[in-house]
C-alpha cells in the first residue's frame, strides 16, 4: 500500500478544514463509500469524522465508541459512523446489521477498523493520521476506482 497524497494539518483548525473539503468532494459520489480512520488514540480520528458529519448539518455527533455505530442521516445524505475500538468479536457487527449500511449512496467512517475485520466492507480510502501536539500529518492511500475519484477532488482542490 503506497501513500498516495500527503497533507500536513498544523493544527485542529486545518484538520477540520480537510475533513470539510472531504466532505464537499464526496458530493460527486453516489455509492456506497468506505472510509478507515487510522492512527493512535488521540491521534484525531474522531475530530475528522465530526467535522465531516457537521459539514452536512448535523451539530450534535456523538462518539459513537459505546454503540459501534452512530448514524447522520437527512434528505442528502446518509452517513455511519463506526468506532471498532471496543468491539471483542467482529461478529459483533454483524448483530447490528452492518451490510444494510453498505447501501449506494451511503458513507462508512470507520475508526479501528483491523477490529472489525472480515465483517467490515474493504476500504475505498484510508487516512493514517500522526502527530505530536497540535500537528497532525495526514497519510491518504486509496483501494478502489471510488477511493482514486475522491482523492483527485480533494487534491484539485487542496
Amino acid at each position: 500500500m503506497a501513500v498516495i497524497l500527503k497533507i500536513t494539518c498544523n493544527n485542529e483548525t486545518h484538520t477540520k478544514d480537510f475533513a470539510k473539503l472531504l466532505a464537499h468532494c464526496t458530493s460527486n459520489i453516489d455509492q456506497a463509500l468506505v472510509i478507515y480512520l487510522e492512527g493512535d488514540l488521540g491521534a484525531g480520528k474522531s475530530t475528522l469524522a465530526r467535522s465531516f458529519i457537521q459539514t452536512f448539518g448535523f451539530d450534535r455527533v456523538k462518539s459513537p465508541t459505546y454503540a459501534l455505530v452512530e448514524s447522520y442521516v437527512n434528505e442528502k445524505i446518509s452517513i455511519h459512523h463506526f468506532d471498532c475500538y471496543r468491539l471483542s468479536d467482529p461478529e459483533e457487527l454483524e448483530y447490528i446489521g452492518i451490510r444494510e449500511y453498505s447501501a449506494p449512496g451511503h458513507i462508512q467512517l470507520i475508526e479501528w477498523a483491523e477490529l472489525g475485520h472480515g465483517a467490515i466492507e474493504p476500504a475505498d480510502m484510508v487516512i493514517n493520521i500522526t502527530g505530536i501536539d497540535e500537528a497532525r500529518t495526514l497519510a491518504i492511500t486509496t483501494h478502489s476506482n471510488t477511493g482514486e475519484q475522491l482523492l483527485a477532488c480533494v487534491n484539485s482542490s487542496h
